[in-house]
This record gives structure tokens, C-alpha cells and sequence, in this order.
């Protein structure tokens, strides 16, 4: 009668998947609070309560009392608790909205009702909503031993599975980088080598690849960074304000320059600078980035005193530097000043196996947000897994912004994605099987369904001829006659379809 409603747990693997399966939010930080056998009744009854408290108490379990349905709420989003056992007839709040907020805010505890013999239809009703069962009043001890005792045990599986979940996400995550390919984990590996080395770092890749991320998670794995991350646009402003921006000014170098002004590797000092867009940088700017890479000072706009340069440099580029030197519009000399690392992020269609992961991701980092906690489906992620994705994960990221606050209901499905998003890449063929069974019988079921499947197709192709159907398959008549028989394929029906087509075609159809 145990309802798991209020305990999917989901694979966060699209081509594993089943069609039922659901990527859920776990957005859970589960501790060893969490895991304690903390129990919450909750009743108005003072003689219920006391009743519960001494059939509930043991050694390993800690039981909490309380009165009405808001303390209970409370008390739930303060504290961890494994199971609640509530009156649904309770003063103010009653216990099915109870149990609807414990759902609504996905906290990490299962529900048991307590009802009289009256209200068992109403108990049902709970279930419905995510209750793990129901007990009927007056209370049995031994049932009510069992059902408890059960409802903790599957709670702690679910906590554990949780737990383990949130471990494999922060093992294919690097200081925001998610990915668990093989493309991401070069990339990771030469962060780690590479992060607290002083030399200038480019990172190149596609718009929308993450680059900066690249560049935090950098800053963030040097130890001996004590400074702050600096981030620069070098496409989003002009010449004059850029050397401005970069090196500061005096108060009257130019007009409006009504006090002294210090730029950003000044602001940067001790810690990193990052250079986003380096190849849309002018000319005439790149000359003096130059000077400063191979001197280690600069001078404020409109000052002559020289100032150290005591930060790392970091350059990104969606550009092919190497055309951009060929074709004079980027120093060859800053180029190699600004690339003795580099470190190359993939599109994402060149790791789609990413893409589950970074789903999961973006559905915890909305509902992080306060945006409506959703679900996806198997066959939504399995088209999102097969699109191409020319503006990588930032448009896969708004993607799944834009279905979490489209989507009426708690589940985004394939019509709740935008139009756009048609794959591009076949579905991969999905061996569904029971692995308790002999190998050999699984290979004769197999190779039983590819024949017959492929049969079908080159009996369409040639509208039900045997000779041409055995001409095909490099068999004999006799050999193809014998497998129709045995997978009961009845080969009239293409002949039919043939005719049919014919005549269709005959009076003057398309």
C-alpha cells in the first residue's frame, strides 16, 4: 500500500533511461543530521502524542512532538527529519495541506497519516498527494512498528541515493565546470596542472562554451591568488575608454576626468585578470598590453609615475588567432605572449554525453532561484541530447529557463521545448534487456528481432517479392519463405500496400 511518490529517484543518464524516467531537482545537501531516525508527530491530542512517544521510542530514534501543522512546517524546513506521522483533523492547518507543502517545497521526509476509522477515504486522498501510508486510529502498536520501521528504512535508501547522487554531481563538476566527458576531463586535468602556475593562460572556444567559467576556476584553484578576479569585455568599449579602463587615469588627463582613477590590473593586483574577447582588442591597445606583458609596469592615463603590474593575465577568444595574426588584425608578438598555456573548450555537440548532467544542473541552479522545481522526461532529454547546439550551453542553459517558466505543469516535456530544437543525430539503439538471463538466450531474442525487423524493411522496399526480398539478403527463396513463416510475416500485406499505392496514384494522387 506504500506509496513511492514522495521517493522517485532518477538516472541522470538519457540513453540508460527508461520512458517513465524523470531528472529531478536534488538540490538536497544531505549531512549526518539528515541521516539520524528523527521522527515528528504531529496531533493535537496530548493523549496521542504521549501514546506515539512511548510505542515510537528507542535507543536510535529521536521523537519530536508538536501540535499544529505551521509548527510542524517549521520544524521541517529547520531540521532534518526521516519520517512524519500527522492527524489529518488538526487545528488552523490541516494535515493533507501539510502534506501538500511538504511536497510543494520537496522536503526530504516521508509522511505516514494518522486517521480515524471516518476519515479513511481522506487518508487515500493523502496517499495521493505523497503519503507514504496511512494508520487507522485506534492504534495498532504492531502494525504501526512495522509500517514505521519500514517507512525509515526506505527513507534512508532514498537519503543514501540522494547522497551518492550529489557525490557523483560534485565529482563531474570543477568550480562550476559541469561535464563528465572525456573532452571536460581534459579540460579539468589542465586547470588542475596549470592553476597555480603564474604564466598567461588563452582559452579558446566557441561563444557560449563557458570560457569564463574556465578562467574562475583558474583564479579559484591558485592558492597563492590572494587578490581578486578582474574581468575585462574588450569588445564592449572603444579604444580610449579601454586603455582608461585597463590602466586607469590622473584626475585632468582628458575631460571629464575629474579625479584620479585606477584600472583594472591595478584592481587586480594579487589576484587574476581576465581579458574576455582579447582578439576584438584594437591595434593600438594590443601594442601597450604587449608592453606591459614583456615590461611588468604601466602608467595611468595622463601619469608618468610607473606603476607594477602584480596580477596574472588570462585571455579568452571565440577567434582563430592564428587566421586573425595571418591576416594582420592581431599582434604575432601578443599572441604568443598571451598563449604560452592554452586551454581549448569543446562545443557541446562535440560532447553531448554532457548534456544529462548539465540538464540536472540548470533545473538545481532555477529552483536555487526560487523558479518552479521541475521534472523532465526521458524522451525530452533524449531530444535534447540530439540537437546540435550552435550556441552551446548557454543556449542550452536558456533553454531549460524558458520550459521551467512556460511549462504549466511540473514536467517539461518535448512540445514545451522551443520549435527550434530538432535533432539532428539518430535515437541510439537502446538494448533493453534483463541481464539475469543467459547470454545465449539473449542473443537468440535479439538476433530474432534485428531479422525480422530488417525483413519488414526490404519487404516494403520490394512490395512482398520473395525473389527480390532473397536476391537482397544474399538467401534463397526457400530461406526467406521459411523465416516469413516463423515470424509470422505475411507478405500480401506489402503486395496490398503496393497495389493500393498504385491506384492512389492512378487518379491523380501525390
Amino acid at each position: 500500500m506504500a506509496s513511492a511518490e514522495n521517493g522517485r529517484v532518477s538516472t541522470p543518464s538519457w540513453a540508460d533511461a527508461r520512458s517513465d524516467t524523470r531528472i529531478v531537482p536534488a538540490s538536497l545537501n544531505l549531512d549526518e543530521e539528515a541521516m539520524d531516525r528523527r521522527i515528528l508527530v504531529v496531533d493535537d491530542s496530548e493523549l496521542t502524542c504521549q501514546q506515539l512517544q512511548q510505542l515510537l521510542s528507542t535507543p536510535d530514534r529521536h521523537v519530536s512532538i508538536v501540535h499544529d501543522a505551521t509548527e510542524a512546517l517549521e520544524l521541517l524546513v529547520e531540521k532534518p527529519f526521516s519520517l512524519v506521522l500527522t492527524d489529518l483533523c488538526l487545528p488552523g492547518m490541516g494535515g493533507l495541506e501539510l502534506i501538500r507543502e511538504v511536497r510543494l517545497r520537496e522536503l526530504p521526509v516521508t509522511t505516514i497519516v494518522l486517521t480515524a476509522f471516518g476519515t479513511v477515504e481522506t487518508a487515500v486522498e493523502a496517499m495521493k498527494l505523497g503519503a507514504y501510508d496511512y494508520v487507522e486510529k485506534p492504534i495498532d502498536a504492531a502494525r504501526l512498528e512495522l509500517l514505521v520501521s519500514q517507512a525509515l528504512e526506505d527513507r534512508r535508501l532514498i537519503d543514501e541515493v540522494a547522497e551518492l547522487r550529489n557525490r557523483l554531481r560534485r565529482k563531474n563538476a570543477y568550480h562550476n565546470l559541469v561535464g563528465r566527458s572525456r573532452r571536460m576531463a581534459e579540460v579539468f586535468a589542465r586547470v588542475e596542472r596549470v592553476a597555480s602556475s603564474r604564466c598567461n593562460v588563452l582559452i579558446t572556444g566557441e561563444t557560449g562554451t563557458g570560457k569564463e567559467l574556465v578562467a574562475q576556476a583558474l583564479h579559484s584553484s591558485d592558492a597563492t591568488r590572494v587578490g581578486p578576479l578582474i574581468v575585462v569585455n574588450c569588445a564592449a568599449l572603444p579604444e580610449h575608454l579601454l586603455e582608461s579602463e585597463l590602466f586607469g587615469h590622473e584626475r585632468g588627463a582628458f575631460t571629464g576626468a575629474d579625479r584620479q582613477k585606477k584600472g583594472r590590473f591595478e584592481l587586480a593586483s594579487g589576484g587574476t585578470l581576465f581579458l574576455d574577447e582579447i582578439g576584438e582588442m584594437p591595434l593600438g591597445m594590443q601594442a601597450k598590453l604587449l608592453r606591459v606583458l614583456q615590461d611588468g609596469r604601466f602608467e595611468r592615463v595622463g601619469g608618468n609615475v610607473p606603476i607594477q603590474a602584480d596580477c596574472r593575465v588570462i585571455a579568452a577568444t571565440n577567434l582563430n588567432l592564428t587566421e586573425a595574426v595571418a591576416a594582420g588584425r592581431f599582434r604575432e608578438d601578443l599572441f604568443y605572449r598571451l598563449n604560452v598555456v592554452s586551454i581549448e573548450l569543446p562545443p557541446l555537440r562535440e560532447r553531448l554525453e554532457d548534456v544529462p548532467i548539465l540538464v540536472q544542473h540548470f533545473l538545481e541552479k532555477l529552483a536555487d532561484r526560487g523558479l518552479p522545481a521541475k521534472s523532465i522526461t526521458r524522451e525530452t532529454l533524449s531530444r535534447l541530447a540530439r540537437y546540435d547546439w550552435p550556441g552551446n550551453v548557454r543556449e542550452l542553459e536558456h533553454v531549460i529557463e524558458q520550459a521551467v517558466v512556460t511549462t504549466p505543469g511540473r514536467t517539461i516535456e518535448p512540445a514545451n521545448l522551443p520549435s527550434r530544437i530538432i535533432p539532428s543525430l539518430e535515437e541510439p539503439f537502446d538494448l533493453d534487456f534483463d541481464h539475469t538471463r543467459p547470454l545465449h538466450q539473449l542473443r537468440e531474442e535479439f538476433t530474432q528481432k534485428i531479422e525480422r525487423a530488417y525483413l519488414l524493411k526490404v519487404l516494403e522496399k520490394y512490395q512482398g517479392r520473395i525473389d527480390r526480398c532473397a536476391e537482397h539478403c544474399g538467401l534463397s527463396r526457400r530461406s526467406i519463405s521459411e523465416k516469413l513463416r516463423r515470424y509470422r510475416i505475411n507478405k500480401r500485406e506489402f503486395k496490398t500496400r503496393a497495389r493500393a499505392l498504385e491506384r492512389f496514384v492512378a487518379v491523380g494522387g501525390e
